[in-house]
């Protein structure tokens, strides 16, 4: 069975984001699955990259063990709010921190560089305050999903991966989360099974 790493990129340990990676670790578990959590929120550690490439920042404890079950699994989901059409700084500040060259990724001099992540496939679930999928997409070209599927992503290596729209959440009424969490649970045993 697939190794699996969620990570929830929202600082809220409350927020709908949360009950999302609950979701889908419960049913990614039920299915066989060994499933990693990473609350990056919750997480100790500067998110600031305070001297740019240009001298490494020792990583902490946090950052360490977060790297080591994303390097562990074989499929990573990534769950995120969409502010200001991109993650909470909290998420990017995790990304400055711990995707550094030599860890996920590998610069080679006169030629494209090299994704350390190689292997492993990925799932972004976005959720959107005010925002449908259509409006995203045609008004605002998904700019976010480009940053962290293109430009994070597959840069690295991930490869695979699979979007999922949740939106606008202002709308949607208690019934309607509940159907999201049961739709992202049936989305977990696909992801579990797609390796199968």
């Amino acid at each position: 069975m697939r190794k699996i790493v969620v990570i929830n990129g929202h600082p809220d340990p409350l927020s709908f984001n949360a009950a999302i990676a609950q979701s889908y670790i419960q049913s990614a578990s039920d299915a066989g699955s060994e499933v990693r959590y990473i609350a990056i929120g919750l997480l100790d550690f500067n998110p600031n990259l305070a001297h740019g490439y240009r001298q490494r920042m020792e990583l902490e404890p946090d950052l360490a063990e977060a790297l080591d079950a994303i390097r562990w699994s074989d499929h990573q989901v990534w769950i995120h709010p969409l502010w200001w059409l991109g993650m909470p700084a909290i998420m990017k500040g995790f990304f400055d921190r711990a995707f550094l060259p030599g860890i996920v990724f590998k610069s080679n001099k006169g030629s494209l560089s090299e994704g350390l992540l190689k292997g492993r496939t990925g799932r972004i679930i976005t959720t959107a305050g005010d925002l449908s999928e259509n409006v995203y997409e045609d008004e605002y070209s998904s700019s976010g999903l480009i940053q962290l599927q293109k430009g994070i992503l597959e840069y690295c290596g991930v490869d695979s991966i699979q979007n999922t729209f949740i939106g606008p959440l202002y709308e949607l009424k208690e019934e309607d989360r509940k159907r999201w969490l049961e739709e992202i649970a049936s989305i977990a045993k696909t992801d579990v099974y797609a390796s199968v």
